[in-house]
């Protein structure tokens, strides 16, 4: 019989052969979700033999990571903000990006907002961890996609926050009153080329829903909606942070300053480069 560290290490060279990258992890993770433990106790576990039973909860996983299909997929869970969410093929899974976003958004606020829109909320990730961070916070997230609205109504629940956020069926602004305003509006929209996703890791083009991947031929059409007409949805003192691709920030930055805005400034991600932009009313 096969023990859990000779599965490991089969597996790890199964996922290396088919490009997978941090294959060791990768096989640690599927193995432990198929075992119901987690790494920790994995580890303890290495000298013990496998059961064909496993074996057979184990096999299908594997073949799926090796087609490239996303681990968070395969586990259907991830972590972001400190929430565990649920994720799957209808919503792009939640990056450290974003992530970083929100945290970005916790600094910049000495009293907190008292609304929030958040545009384009997929998997629910952003919304549901602002409403988290700003308990007093009235939160709307909007999506155009009813399979991923549904999805972030079932993290709402499972997080306990279903309460704190409303979910609406909306092309952006499209589905709000004209009247509407907010103290905070964050987008993080598709900001790819049709070219760039095409040439992205196969996790990504072959299993992320494109629509919330790819912006078109260009790649900064959403963010070139959003940032004007998000001005009129601020109220005075408000501000719109959005999550955007690396080389866009010279055109959206002055774009934002031709809208009206009478501040804007760039931030960089964890790794130094230009990722969100903040612009102020």
């Amino acid at each position: 019989m096969l023990t859990v560290l000779e599965i490991i290490k089969r597996t790890t060279e199964f996922l290396d052969k088919r490009g997978v990258e941090s294959a060791r992890l990768n096989a640690e993770l599927l193995i432990g979700h198929a075992l119901a433990l987690k790494r920790m106790p994995l580890y303890l576990q290495f000298e013990r033999p496998l059961t064909e039973t496993e074996l057979e909860k184990i096999r299908p996983l594997v073949k799926r990571r090796g087609n490239r299909e996303p681990l968070q997929y395969i586990t259907g869970e991830t972590e972001f903000a400190g929430l565990k969410l649920k994720v799957d093929a209808r919503a792009l899974i939640p990056r450290p990006e974003t992530e970083r976003l929100v945290e970005l958004l916790q600094e910049q606020w000495v009293t907190p907002p008292a609304s929030i829109l958040d545009l384009g909320t997929g998997s629910g990730a952003i919304a549901l961890a602002l409403a988290k961070v700003f308990p007093e916070a009235a939160v709307t997230a909007v999506d155009q996609s009813e399979a991923a609205l549904a999805l972030a109504r079932e993290n709402a629940a499972a997080t306990g926050l279903a309460g704190r956020v409303t979910f609406l069926a909306s092309d952006w602004f499209s589905a709000l009153p004209p009247d509407r305003r907010f103290q905070l509006i964050v987008a993080n929209p598709p900001y790819l080329s049709d070219a760039e996703t095409g040439a992205a890791q196969p996790e990504v083009k072959d299993f992320e829903p494109v629509t919330a991947l790819s912006a078109g031929p260009n790649s900064a059409a959403a963010l070139e909606l959003i940032i004007p007409q998000a001005r009129a949805y601020l109220e005075p003192g408000g501000l719109l942070a959005c999550e955007t691709g690396i080389a866009q920030h010279p055109q959206l930055l002055a774009l934002a300053a031709g809208a009206g805005y009478v501040r804007t400034d760039s931030r960089q991600d964890l790794t130094g480069r230009d990722r969100y932009v903040l612009a102020f009313v």
